[in-house]
């Protein structure tokens, strides 16, 4: 936890509760230096992002012609994945829905996948994890200390995504993320090494003990047999169009009956409670930072409104103690347990076995092979 002030960059609203965060002589930090470089070449431009999106669904109407679904879209009852879903009608595409149910959907979320599913007429899997298992993988990661609880959930839903898609012959996958709002994201705050199975393996095994049977998972080799050897394509396109998320709830509410649910990701229920209430108490990390300093990189959010937000609480102190008694109920411990599993000395990725190193290096290589 920070004991001293705290260092603010005087371009974005990231600050020094981030341990990797460093500065240059104007005050910039690497955060948005680095995605503001990176938008370069991947940033929104007229005409030029529609065109480049416009050989793409050439590519996946191609590649899934005489197929009875040319891709494969996964919604969660969120914005970005409904207005995915809405695109692919507004595209003439011909998807499979699939929403990963991991037993944590808020109402909300459960009537906005309905509202999608129904408005829209595509064929639908709803694929529910065993909850047994899973309740015990998550309990493993919540007994390790380690922040990022939401790796089991991350890690299930790629391997539920890659099993569809072979079980239904489907060679695209099509994905509502995006760089609007997802850009700057530190790794000691959210470790997007998403396959890196060596560390979710020792996690589960040091911490639960329990065989992984049921729970679908991908790993770096799943991830490169997928992507290399079964030609398996995924699609982000959000980046494609002049994305902007508050603009898209709205046309989601007014044109499907869409329900709001508040902040991102609070479509869940633990991820809601973890992100929003957590994080910032027991890892003294606020994601808003990160959400808001990508849209302020990406024009649409000033950094003078961005403070401001972050002078409003993320998560009220009565809905955290209401969702404590949910949660640990569900989780099927005591709600003494849970508040002693919330005051372990906090963790990240950095304090367990990991690859890291071994996928960073991989990725490199391929992407200057490429070239």
């Amino acid at each position: 936890m920070a004991t001293s002030p705290l260092h603010y960059c005087t371009r974005c609203v990231m600050d020094t509760t981030d341990e990797d965060i460093h500065f240059d002589i104007q005050g910039n930090c690497n955060h948005c230096t680095d995605f503001i470089t990176f938008l370069q070449n991947h940033r929104y431009q007229p005409k030029i992002s529609e065109q480049k999106w416009s050989l793409a669904l050439q590519s996946i109407k191609e590649r899934g012609k005489n197929k009875k679904y040319d891709c494969l879209v996964g919604i969660s009852g969120g914005v970005d994945s409904s207005y995915t879903a809405h695109l692919c009608k507004e595209y003439g595409l011909r998807p499979l829905l699939m929403h990963f149910d991991n037993g944590w959907n808020t109402q909300e979320a459960k009537e906005n996948v309905k509202i999608m599913v129904d408005a829209l007429g595509f064929d639908f899997v709803d694929y529910k994890v065993d909850w047994e298992e899973f309740r015990q993988i998550q309990l493993a990661f919540l007994k390790s200390s380690i922040v990022d609880l939401e790796i089991p959930t991350d890690i299930g839903i790629l391997g539920a995504n890659y099993e569809i898609a072979q079980k239904q012959d489907i060679p695209t996958i099509i994905s509502g993320g995006n760089f609007s709002a997802e850009g700057i994201l530190p790794l000691t705050w959210g470790y997007h090494v998403k396959n890196d199975m060596k560390l979710y393996k020792h996690i589960v095994k040091e911490y639960g003990n329990i065989r992984l049977k049921k729970v679908p998972t991908a790993g770096f080799l799943d991830n490169f047999y997928i992507k290399f050897i079964k030609g398996i394509k995924t699609y982000y396109p959000l980046n494609y169009i002049d994305f902007n998320k508050d603009i898209a709830r709205q046309f989601l509410i007014d044109t499907y009956g869409f329900k709001d649910y508040g902040g991102k990701h609070q479509e869940s229920i633990i991820t809601s409670f973890w992100q929003g209430y957590v994080m910032p108490t027991k890892y003294n990390m606020d994601l808003r930072k990160a959400t808001y300093s990508s849209q302020i990189c990406s024009g649409q959010l000033t950094r003078e409104d961005a403070l401001q937000k972050l002078e409003s609480p993320y998560y009220e102190l009565e809905k955290a103690q209401q969702d404590k008694v949910l949660i640990a109920q569900k989780w099927g411990i005591t709600e003494q347990e849970l508040e002693k599993y919330l005051q372990l000395p906090p963790k990240t990725y950095k304090d367990f076995p990991n690859q890291k190193g071994f996928i960073d290096f991989f990725y490199k290589l391929y992407f200057k092979l490429k070239r």
